[in-house]
């Protein structure tokens, strides 16, 4: 497994992980898949401390995106500046393999190089693999957010996590 930046030939093969989630699970509260243009942007618009990451299979020679993540600006004003919330995304056919491990960690690394303090995860409840990945790399849980996502009809906790750096 190679990690390496996000760039805009990556834009299938994340929007095809990313949309499998928006359309199967509650672990984005989008509703609406993302079109192709949709992630281009998104790629775009993630560059120096909060790049996108790729985790690349390179087996045979040709390359196959099979999990992504990114750090996010963690709120807008400048006093949150040091803080940032990473997202990662595993192509379930490659789940339980360490790609989000991989990920997570390559993230952690880029913050604590860009010199942010704190990293937030924010998790929809009952996601335990999640959950239990960040705990694993250092995260503690600092909250839970009741029935702030609304999905596939029903209302969704979401359990902070933070690490500091």
């Amino acid at each position: 497994m190679i990690l390496r930046p996000a760039v805009a030939a990556d834009a299938p093969a994340i929007l095809e992980i990313y949309n499998h989630e928006v359309l199967t699970s509650n672990v984005t509260f989008d509703l609406t898949p993302r079109t192709l243009e949709d992630q281009r942007r998104w790629i775009t618009d993630r560059s120096g401390a909060h790049a996108a990451v790729v985790a690349v299979d390179a087996d045979g020679g040709s390359e196959v995106v099979i999990g992504f993540g990114a750090l996010s600006p963690y709120r807008d004003r400048p006093g949150y500046s040091t803080s940032v919330e990473d997202s990662v995304y595993v192509h379930d056919a490659h789940r339980g393999r360490g790609v989000g491990v991989a990920l997570l960690s390559e993230l952690v690394e880029r913050a604590t190089a860009h010199g942010f303090h704190a990293v937030f995860a924010r998790i929809v409840a009952g996601h335990d693999a999640s959950i239990g990945l960040h705990a694993r790399l250092g995260f503690e849980i600092v909250g839970r957010e009741k029935e702030v996502g609304r999905k596939f009809g029903r209302f969704h906790d979401v359990v902070v996590m933070e690490r500091l750096l």
